[in-house]
């Protein structure tokens, strides 16, 4: 039986004819940036999902500290300019820098860096998983969060935890964003703490702010003339909401766009050799993969989720549909990340996976459904997989929609089989991948731990959940490293709901006289830097 691809393949390749060259330039002191934004459904810093309102919140939030681009292991400062752990590993102690001040004018105190914290915590929205997993809760908030004077913030952990990755999750946008408590309080409505308000505007301190939002239209930001750090070189951002590959490559070439985020591997692939385009690829966060509900009955056999591993095309997906999105891993641990073991070398084996459903009692197979957002490249990815998926005698029938629509599903749990992206990583630990792709501490439908693709997926077990917080607080290096590849040996034999096939990578189109441009793995590439030579 043959890979899908023979088909797609011709299709990907007929889509580089090149475009007629045309001459337009944006305005040198703006930036127009394209990319597809289904997946922005809030501009709340607590509320976000996704990779896309990171991009666009990056440049409006500071956080104490920041992961570097090019160094991922190392935390620079950003408002505070020095931290230090106490001698017990118990607390952080953070110092804020003098003189940032707020879009509104506003200062930065210790204040506005402990009400965010603790906001996060009360509202219980996506982003608050990231520091519930570490023991802090909005019960005990008050006490963990604290602010002895106007620039020293100091957090006691709940629970023994590795103090650097509480240091590397505050560097995240969303739970470490710092707020303007003030401005946000003045919006409040009925207790949101100004959640409603904080969907269409901001109240950072960074070197943007929010101008205005269109959904799935355009994204406005101008330069903050309150920043504290160096002043932008753009006076305003413009990202404007391009879905399409091809309208996102022919806009990079005529000009009017000056940088691209979601290209399709066969439009980057044409550029490669243009002038007046350059195309830059970095090591990226998280994973593709296919995941299962644990709620459909199918699902809880073990031997139908093994199946499904062997009706993944890996090398056919990787040679060409994933080319600058992603290569090859069949880890739950991204490669370069410690503890990580090599790649198992999953391939296609439809006898093996006919055979796996005969003994789960389903000799014909079965059908099914499987979600996509409509965007690249998962619009390519879903008929793949549901070509191979057919081989196995499992007919899916492919739903897409907008970000909201598929991940919303997902994160209600009513979902079947769902093509999707993520699984953490973009902390440089391997308890990032983990907890993201298949920790599940509260397996009820009422912990709504949706930032948890675990939970998402109703996937439920006791003794990796054991292993993940036993190799996080391991104390002794080598040690750690062993039980992490503990983990991973235990994550292939239970055969859990989600099967990476592939680990991001971020590739950028961007005009040839763009300055400046630092892509950062963590999604929170910041804009301030960039400049036009011209």
């Amino acid at each position: 039986m043959k890979p899908f691809f023979n088909t797609i393949s011709s299709i990907l390749i007929g889509s580089t004819l090149l475009m007629q060259p045309a001459y337009a330039e944006t305005p040198p002191n703006m930036l127009v940036v394209g990319f597809s934004m289904n997946n922005i459904l809030t501009l709340d810093p607590a509320a976000i999902t996704g990779k896309e309102a990171v991009q666009v919140l990056a440049n409006i939030y500071d956080n104490l500290v920041s992961l570097n681009a090019v160094d991922r292991s190392k935390v620079d400062p950003q408002l505070a300019e020095s931290w230090t752990v106490g001698d017990d590993n118990s607390s952080i102690t953070f110092n804020l820098r003098e003189g940032a001040t707020f879009a509104s004018g506003n200062p930065v105190t210790s204040a506005d860096v402990i009400w965010s914290l603790k906001r996060v915590m009360k509202l219980n929205l996506a982003q608050s998983t990231s520091l519930k997993t570490h023991g802090f809760t909005a019960a005990n908030a008050e006490e963990n969060f604290t602010a002895p004077d106007e620039h020293t913030v100091v957090i006691k952990l709940p629970k023994k935890v590795d103090p650097q990755i509480i240091i590397m999750t505050l560097c995240l946008v969303g739970p470490g964003s710092v707020l303007d408590s003030k401005a946000v309080m003045e919006q409040e409505k009925d207790g949101d703490l100004g959640n409603a308000w904080l969907t269409n505007n901001s109240a950072g301190s960074g070197p943007f702010k929010l101008e205005g939002w269109r959904s799935n239209e355009r994204v406005t930001l101008d330069r903050n003339d309150e920043y504290w750090g160096d002043a932008p070189a753009m006076r305003r951002i413009i990202m404007r909401h391009l879905a399409e590959s091809q309208s996102q490559r022919l806009m990079l070439e005529k000009g009017d766009i000056d940088i691209a985020y979601s290209m399709s591997a066969a439009d980057l692939k044409a550029l490669e050799n243009s002038e007046d385009v350059k195309v830059q690829t970095i090591g990226g966060s998280g994973f593709y993969y296919l995941a299962v509900s644990m709620k459909d009955e199918k699902f809880k056999n073990p031997k139908v989720r093994e199946a499904l591993r062997y009706l993944i095309d890996y090398q056919g997906l990787n040679d060409s549909v994933l080319p600058y999105f992603a290569k090859f891993r069949d880890r739950p641990i991204q490669t370069g990340i410690s503890g990580a073991l090599p790649s198992i070398g999953y391939k296609l084996d439809v006898e093996k996976a006919r055979a796996l459903l005969a003994e789960a009692g389903y000799p014909n197979g079965f059908s099914t459904t499987l979600r996509a957002i409509s965007d690249t490249p998962f619009v390519n990815l879903a008929p793949a997989i549901q070509a191979t998926l057919a081989q196995g005698g499992i007919k899916a029938e492919i739903i897409t929609g907008s970000g909201d629509q598929i991940y919303g599903a997902m994160r209600e749990r009513k979902f079947e089989l769902i093509v999707g992206r993520g699984g953490g990583g973009q902390l440089p630990h391997p308890d990032s991948n983990l907890r993201s792709i298949v920790y599940n501490p509260d397996n009820s439908d009422e912990a709504k731990l949706t930032n948890f693709q675990g939970w998402r997926t109703s996937f439920y077990d006791e003794k990796i959940n054991k292993m993940i917080d036993d190799a996080l607080v391991e104390a002794n290096p080598e040690a750690q490293v062993k039980k992490y590849e503990e983990i991973q040996a235990y994550y292939a034999d239970m055969v859990p709901a989600i099967q990476p096939f592939a680990e991001v990578v971020d590739s950028v189109g961007f005009r040839a006289d763009i300055r400046g441009l630092e892509l950062n793995a963590s999604w929170s590439t910041e804009l301030r830097t960039v400049s036009k030579e011209r």
